[in-house]
């Protein structure tokens, strides 16, 4: 069984000691050395499954932007064409007041006003369709967006429910929370706020420079110059920006893990009287979120005027070179107003390019973040070709270790090669020492882990043959905590079968022993447990979880360590109602209250990994090995 790493020694600050509890190190860089090394904060999820969390790069968020934008492709032409549309009427106008200057006004003086009239009108309707235009494309920018965005929170929640024990051992649940939400709004901000912006100045940028260049050459080469100092601008900006935004986004998911592990061992923090030690560390990653924050604006603040500067440096050049060429008789005054208009078109956006920008590289990061959440996959694989179980022989199965071996890293061996039967019906309770592998032979069991060589199989079927669903339909497991949701208490008994009535439900209740208090509770079965099952006791709790293990009818019961958390009254209640669960059925028990085994039909000593006594209870306690003695030492403990 794995050993849980001890409390760290405090060192440099709280803030480090907090973060070596996640896996987290804080090491110095070359620009910050309060800054949070990429890879160490996410080492906060450990290595699982072979690939680093966190290790996704820009490819992966681009593959992933477009598996998620692929089922919008219709809504997405339909967004294209609109901003052609768009752009279409917005660059006329220039065009046409050059048109105006130079020929209609002069026709008007003479007496035309067709060419006046028809300029007007073109205009009107230019406005007409702008402004419809904009319309259709919020609606499906807002149709794509929130269709995108529901697809990803999705993904996010069904991937995470899918992978398997060892990866949520590792990754922090405040590290998932991040990413379905502080991510995932990022993304939300790009799509509502900067693609129509992006798509617009980038249409407004290239088709203003195809109409310089159509109405003079030598001009439209001066604005053209000024586009690559526009783009060093941005490469640079990109280059700095990336840093920042993962900055900032690894930040974010270490402050709501902070969040979470505090109330969610709010008693400890307050028993123990952790509030200053947690405030002192929140303070901390706080302060590096607003300094990230704080970088990513003033970089913005560097950006923008420069993007700026370029912009009317550029329409100085041409307007010196256009009254030159005037009072030279070469170019029209309407050329150069067209020209200088189309120049003012081109450079307006730029502030909203310069924000896409922003936006667009705190969406890189946190999408990177979700393509390395969702790059995992499940350690414990689904069969590709899955075998069907045979029917039961009653309501028991047999089960089998075959030369199983298994460690939670290649070079360390937690359980050494071993073999085990357990006879259909059969009660088998396994004590031992802590750390000596109890857990873990009922993990490998319960298919959290599969072994490192040989195999476990229910009624001589491989468990790596079986789905998910088959294996979790024919075995349960109840464990210490008892884990209740919130909600009612006929719903958390019929967790494992949701669809049974309430007639069901309350004879297993019954059944077990639980009816009684349940009856008494505000709202008898429809009572709210509220958060973790708060609103029951320990007993409680385990009561209602043997009644759901009971209404689910598994063939296979794993207890794991079920009553070591219960006063005497409470376990005697259980011990009550354990003899009702196990009843035909093949069952283990993993326990250190060694009155819990006296239930069991055979009892197996486990130290270091290897079963070292295996008989029934009384032949075991009228030895002279080690179950003998933990018994004698248990009883001597009650005196």
């Amino acid at each position: 069984m794995t050993t849980q790493p001890g409390s760290p020694e405090p060192s440099r600050s709280d803030i480090e000691e907090s973060m070596s509890w996640r896996g987290i190190s804080s090491r110095a860089s070359d620009t910050d050395s309060d800054d949070l090394s990429e890879a160490d904060a996410e080492q906060a999820g450990g290595e699982v499954g072979g690939a680093t969390l966190g290790n996704a790069r820009a490819g992966d968020a681009r593959r992933l932007l477009a598996s998620l934008l692929a089922p919008h492709r219709m809504l997405l032409a339909l967004v294209v064409l609109i901003v052609v549309v768009e752009q279409a009427c917005l660059l006329a106008g220039p065009f046409l007041i050059g048109l105006a200057i130079d020929e209609a006004l002069p026709d008007a003086v003479d007496g035309d006003q067709s060419t006046l009239i028809a300029v007007v009108v073109a205009y009107v309707l230019c406005g007409v369709v702008m402004g419809a235009s904009k319309v259709g494309m919020f609606y499906a920018m807002g149709r794509i967006s929130q269709g995108l965005l529901l697809d990803l929170r999705t993904r996010i929640f069904d991937h995470a429910q899918r992978l398997s024990l060892d990866f949520h051992e590792k990754y922090t649940s405040g590290r998932i929370v991040s990413r379905s939400t502080g991510d995932v709004d990022a993304v939300r901000e790009l799509l509502e706020e900067g693609m129509n912006g992006l798509t617009s100045a980038a249409l407004t940028f290239v088709c203003s420079l195809v109409f310089l260049f159509f109405l003079d050459v030598p001009l439209a080469l001066i604005v053209l110059a000024g586009v690559v100092p526009l783009a060093v601008s941005a490469v640079w900006y990109k280059r700095r920006a990336v840093r920042i935004y993962r900055r900032r986004s690894t930040t974010i998911a270490a402050a709501i893990t902070q969040y979470i592990e505090t109330f969610n061992g709010i008693r400890a923090v307050q028993a123990f009287r952790r509030e200053p030690r947690n405030a002192r560390i929140f303070r901390t990653l706080n302060r590096r979120y607003t300094d990230a924050n704080e970088d990513s604006l003033l970089l913005f603040g560097y950006f923008s005027p420069v993007l700026w500067l370029i912009g009317n440096l550029t329409l100085v050049a041409v307007l010196m070179t256009g009254a030159y060429r005037i009072a030279d008789g070469g170019l029209e005054l309407g050329v150069l107003t067209a020209f200088v208009l189309y120049i003012r078109r081109m450079y307006e956006p730029l502030d909203e390019v310069a924000l896409f920008l922003n936006t667009y590289q705190s969406a890189a990061a946190g999408l990177e973040k979700v393509a390395g959440l969702l790059a995992h996959q499940p350690g414990i694989a689904e069969p590709e070709h899955p075998a069907d179980l045979p029917a039961r022989r009653g309501h028991a199965r047999k089960i089998t270790f075959d030369d199983v071996e298994f460690g939670y890293q290649d070079d360390v061996t937690i359980l050494p090669r071993f073999d085990l039967e357990i006879p259909r019906g059969q009660t088998v309770a396994i004590v031992g020492p802590t750390g000596a592998g109890k857990s873990t032979l009922a993990k490998l069991l319960a298919r959290f882990y599969d072994p490192t060589s040989g195999a476990v199989r229910l009624d001589d079927m491989d468990l790596r043959a079986m789905t998910t669903a088959q294996l979790r339909g024919e075995l349960t497991m109840i464990t210490q905590e008892s884990f209740l949701f919130s909600g009612s208490v006929a719903d958390n008994i019929a967790i494992g079968r949701p669809h049974a009535t309430r007639s069901e439900i309350e004879d297993a209740a019954r059944a077990i022993g639980a009816y009684e208090f349940i009856a008494e509770l505000p709202d008898g079965f429809d009572t709210d447990v509220r958060k973790r099952g708060a609103r029951l006791s320990a007993g409680q709790r385990q009561l209602v979880a043997f009644a759901r293990a009971l209404l689910a009818d598994p063939a296979v019961l794993i207890l794991d360590e079920a009553t070591s958390s219960l006063d005497l009254p409470g376990e005697r209640a259980v011990q009550h109602a354990l003899a009702t669960v196990l009843e035909g059925r093949t069952a283990v028990i993993i326990a250190h209250r060694l009155s819990t085994v006296e239930i069991a039909d055979r009892v197996l000593v486990v130290d270091g990994g290897r079963i070292v006594e295996d008989g029934s209870p009384n032949e075991l306690m009228t030895g002279r090995g080690r179950f003998s003695a933990l018994h004698h030492a248990w009883r001597e403990s009650l005196v």
